[in-house]
């Protein structure tokens, strides 16, 4: 038996690593009720205030700010003045942290750690005996979407994201038929038909909560040109029926991708477009090394994304199934023209335009 050799800076090293993992990880948390409680939000507009002066400008527990606040001075979040005991979010810190940032607000991405800890249980039972955690087990998961995605979606859809297509604003101007499919609670859709009055749009969800939030919200805004119907993408049985057909960030998690696939060429008219916006990612794991999401992308497939799909015996593909898996699948659908873009700042996702 051969006993290996311990680098003992390397290991001095990696124990640092794990310690800032564990800093990190509950900073998460920390970040998250900044994020829920509109703790950031507020203190973005406030001078160098003490947790008393910031207590009495949320209508928050002082007692429970002062606790928080540790964790965020000493979490290099918060800048803290001794000698006046006052809080301060500096601005450079703002732009990532509030509401006010759109989709660069990365405290709500942390809401996430909390609803995937809720499961680990049932996650740590999974590797033991297989199978998977059900989409049911993550009640919170459809608002938590809702909320980052409709920051994206007022910031980039119309004027950054369509446009991708080439003509497409044209096309939609005049008058088409569209389909988002897996449209949460449908503020893409509505999005849409407020800024194309001539087209008619329709929403596909599994999720009864998702739909009726979307058809909530089109009758708020008044839409005549959008729809909502309760469906698994999994059971669309159209044919040449649109000519345009969106899907943001689902086909990853859906148990039969294939079909899924399928489903949307077939529904497709002949000089139909489908935009798949997924994750920017390869299919290999050597190459995601770079990533700067890398361990994020793989620990929310492990928590949520792949294992939702196996809960009904599904595929599993995972968060990051990667560009060279996609294009296989895709062509497997049957299109035959797969363009892929990229959005300037846009670290998380790609743009998959597809033809038959």
């Amino acid at each position: 038996m051969t006993t290996e050799t311990i680098d003992q800076a390397k290991a001095e090293a990696f124990g640092g690593q794990m310690v800032g993992i564990l800093n990190g990880g509950i900073l998460a948390f920390m970040t998250s009720i900044g994020h829920r409680t509109g703790l950031f939000d507020k203190m973005a507009g406030l001078p160098p205030s003490t947790s008393q002066e910031i207590a009495d400008a949320t209508g928050l527990n002082e007692r429970y700010i002062r606790e928080w606040l540790g964790a965020m001075v000493t979490g290099r979040i918060i800048e803290y003045v001794p000698s006046n005991k006052t809080y301060r979010l500096p601005p450079e810190h703002a732009v990532s942290i509030t509401r006010a940032a759109g989709p660069n607000n990365l405290a709500a991405f942390l809401q996430f750690a909390a609803l995937m800890g809720n499961v680990e249980d049932q996650i740590v039972e999974c590797f033991r005996k297989g199978s998977g955690v059900p989409y049911s087990a993550y009640p919170a998961f459809q608002r938590m979407m809702a909320e980052e995605s409709a920051q994206v979606f007022d910031a980039t859809l119309i004027d950054v994201t369509l446009p991708l297509v080439p003509g497409l604003i044209e096309r939609l101007k005049a008058g088409i038929d569209v389909a988002d499919v897996g449209c949460g609670q449908g503020h893409a859709i509505n999005l849409m038909a407020k800024a194309f009055p001539n087209s008619r749009f329709t929403g596909y969800d599994f999720s009864r909560e998702g739909i009726s939030a979307g058809k909530s919200e089109a009758k708020q805004l008044g839409l005549t040109n959008a729809r909502f119907e309760e469906k698994d993408a999994a059971e669309l049985n159209e044919t040449a029926k649109y000519d345009l057909i969106t899907v943001f960030d689902a086909i990853h998690d859906q148990a039969q991708p294939r079909k899924v696939l399928a489903n949307i060429s077939r529904a497709l008219k002949p000089d139909g477009v489908f935009l798949c916006v997924d994750i920017q990612a390869s299919s290999n794991l050597e190459e995601n090394m770079e990533h700067p999401l890398a361990p994020m992308l793989y620990g929310v497939s492990t928590m949520h994304c792949m294992t939702v799909s196996l809960a009904l015996n599904g595929e599993g593909l995972g968060t990051v199934w990667g560009e060279q898996k996609a294009r296989e699948l895709l062509t497997e659908a049957g299109f035959t023209q797969i363009d892929v873009e990229h959005v300037e700042g846009d670290i998380l996702n790609a743009y998959y335009i597809c033809r038959k």
